[in-house]
């Protein structure tokens, strides 16, 4: 696999920076929108949480990489890159994460003289570094698809909705073969396992503590390799591939993120004397805002280093779907999600929550329509995080009275914010934007978006500033959510009010 990024376009198209300072300024912005993306995703969690990294990463991507195309171009490629982050979503991780620091697992049976039973604690290496493969291999697969369709955006090839429909419904019909050929059998009352299993086992814990966990990253394997393999093979398409690859070095921040985390549960004296500014803090988020942080930069890294394949432009006859059909696509999508949440626990929603099932109607609306990336991009990603966020504190939990009044709640939790995102989304929409650089557009939507989850994150959080609390540092991931956003925002800033950087 060639690693020139000048290997089918030696003309590289024109930066306003250098490759260096390129470089510097792309890992600095996609490290910390990433940071801030997945840190905030911890709130949320599953699918629907982790599509913030395709706003926050992919916009970020587009105001740098994108100066000669127009605004639909840079839409898909963050609207592609927010429904592939969702794929990885559906894998099971928190007890792949358990065997790398739980109590339960790091520890040892000792019966003394008297017969007395007592568990000492124990480092257990080989649960440890088992439970690194698989978050080694889970975040691979969830940048993995992420980059993957983060070069379909990108690149000089074209798609035809019909094409990527045809190739989804292969994916979900792998899925299903994935999870039967890797994740089953799965029978705990019978003590049946897969034979490679990264959750929870009687092989490392006693049984007392064991409760399995079915697990699923078979069924997002062997899309992503049928994919790949399309796309090198049979398409000639080396950007998505190239990027596919990258994709999996960035899920190494999932073990990278954990080793902080499980040092720390593992030898609290030590950080506590040490590292007092750690010690204390939610070391799962901090977990989170590494992994985003690595995913992030190495994503970045692999749109620089192959910037020579990005296309500035697009076919003229790109959109081809009709409003009504994209009116009847949006309408289908609404409500199989609304149905799929209000029963998420019959059959039917539990399958209609794994990404690449959730991404069928979507590939077709994104690449075909007109209207349907931009507001894939900005309303529809931010739904589910506002609504999640409004049952958070605007209804009463465990008769505790909700934090925000629940009309109010409705009103300025999820109604408002949604309406401005949408007219904020239709009004790109129009054919005259269409001369308006991808790379304006960006920073634009980099604006609104960081600008949108970083409020609505605070308000799941009740007080954006409580890090500040005595100087003690105990919520560290807030601070990194007010640099990244002013980080971020400042970057944007910048392109916006550069002069004549708005029209192509």
């Amino acid at each position: 696999m060639s690693l020139d990024s000048s290997a089918e376009n030696p003309t590289s198209p024109p930066y306003t920076l250098s490759a260096v300072p390129l470089l510097l300024v792309t890992l600095l912005l996609c490290s910390l929108a990433g940071a801030m993306a997945w840190g905030i995703r911890g709130q949320y969690g599953h699918e629907t949480g982790a599509m913030i990294f395709g706003p926050l990463v992919g916009f970020s991507i587009v105001m740098l990489y994108l100066p000669q195309a127009n605004t639909l171009k840079g839409v898909r490629v963050v609207a592609l890159l927010s429904m592939a982050i969702g794929i990885g979503g559906s894998m099971s991780y928190g007890e792949t994460v358990g065997l790398t620091h739980d109590t339960a697992v790091h520890q040892t049976l000792v019966i003394d003289e008297a017969g007395e039973e007592t568990y000492v604690k124990e480092w257990n290496n080989e649960a440890y570094w088992w439970g690194m493969l698989g978050l080694g291999i889970k975040g691979g697969l969830w940048l993995g698809f992420a980059g993957l369709f983060l070069g379909v955006g990108l690149g000089r090839k074209t798609y035809s909705p019909m094409e990527l429909l045809g190739l989804i419904l292969v994916g979900v019909l792998l899925l299903i073969v994935g999870i039967w050929l890797f994740n089953t059998p799965f029978e705990p009352e019978n003590r049946i396992l897969p034979r490679i299993y990264f959750s929870d086992h009687w092989r490392w814990e006693p049984a007392e503590f064991v409760n399995p966990r079915p697990e699923n990253w078979g069924g997002v394997l062997l899309p992503f390799l049928a994919a790949m393999a399309y796309l090198q093979f049979i398409k000639r398409d080396r950007l998505p591939v190239l990027l596919g690859f990258w994709g999996l070095v960035g899920g190494l921040g999932f073990p990278i993120g954990q080793s902080l985390q499980a040092a720390m549960a593992f030898d609290v004296a030590s950080f506590r004397e040490y590292f007092p500014i750690l010690y204390g803090i939610n070391n799962w988020n901090m977990m989170e805002c590494t992994f985003g942080f690595v995913a992030g930069g190495v994503l970045g890294f692999g749109v620089w280093l192959h910037r020579g394949r990005i296309a500035q432009t697009e076919p003229e006859d790109n959109v081809v779907l009709s409003l009504s059909w994209e009116v009847c696509l949006l309408v289908a999508y609404l409500y199989l999600m609304l149905v799929a949440w209000f029963l998420e626990d019959t059959q039917f929603g539990q399958f209609y929550e794994y990404g690449l099932v959730m991404a069928i109607l979507p590939l077709v609306g994104v690449m075909g329509g007109r209207f349907w990336p931009y507001l894939y991009a900005f309303p529809i990603v931010a739904m589910p995080i506002a609504v999640k966020t409004f049952r958070a504190v605007a209804i009463a939990h465990n008769d505790q009275p909700p934090r925000v009044p629940t009309d109010m709640g409705w009103l300025l939790i999820v109604t408002f914010p949604l309406l401005l995102l949408t007219i904020f989304a239709l009004s790109w929409a129009k054919p005259e934007n269409d001369r308006v650089r991808a790379s304006y557009f960006g920073a634009c939507g980099l604006l609104a978006s960081s600008a949108c989850y970083f409020i609505l994150n605070a308000t799941f959080l009740g007080n954006p500033l409580s890090w500040l609390e005595g100087w003690r540092l105990q919520t560290l991931s807030g601070m990194i959510y007010i640099i990244a956003w002013v980080v971020l925002s400042l970057a944007a800033l910048f392109v916006v009010l550069k002069p004549n950087g708005k029209q192509l």
